[in-house]
């Protein structure tokens, strides 16, 4: 194996790192960050006093993170878990010490022909395991969407509307 890049991703040691679609990298940090890569460059990273307004800085440190692709799952030193959309890293899901203590590894269910039955309608899945002997599944429900035929539907509805409305306020308009 060839370095091929070799770049200062946090101050400290980094608890952990996954490999992501489209050569991005996930890093957690004891510098109480998780930072998004792409080669040597930063996408965009989380910070507990940031994003957790309120709560001491050093409360909580990230422990575990893995990016399916579309979302990113981070697990705590404390047992928390969170899951969020990777390339914005909106937070959709949190559940504060899930487990009694460090939370050591995650993995997202696959999209597999298994893997849906255990997502039984939910967007994503994600399992994770702590010190304190338990593994947990943790279900990210679908979240409620327009049918495209019922968007086109109100658009096409709204032009009529529109040119409708026109033609009362100017009676020549058409």
């Amino acid at each position: 194996m060839k370095k091929t890049l070799e770049f200062k991703a946090h101050d400290g040691e980094i608890e952990d790192i996954a490999l992501g679609p489209d050569n991005k990298v996930v890093t957690a940090g004891r510098d109480f960050q998780c930072c998004v890569w792409q080669q040597d460059q930063l996408v965009t990273g989380l910070c507990w006093n940031e994003n957790l307004p309120g709560i001491p800085d050093k409360a909580y440190r990230y422990q575990a993170c893995r990016d399916s692709g579309t979302f990113l799952g981070l697990g705590t030193v404390t047992g928390s878990v969170a899951i969020h959309i990777a390339f914005s890293l909106q937070r959709l899901y949190y559940v504060k010490e899930a487990h009694g203590i460090v939370v050591t590894d995650m993995a997202f269910v696959p999209e597999s022909r298994g893997g849906r039955e255990l997502l039984a309608g939910n967007e994503a899945a994600l399992l994770s395991v702590a010190v304190d002997s338990r593994c947990k599944l943790h279900l990210l429900p679908s979240r409620r969407s327009l049918p495209v035929w019922l968007l086109l539907l109100l658009c096409a509805g709204l032009i009529v509307a529109t040119i409708l409305l026109l033609q009362l306020a100017f009676p020549g308009f058409l």
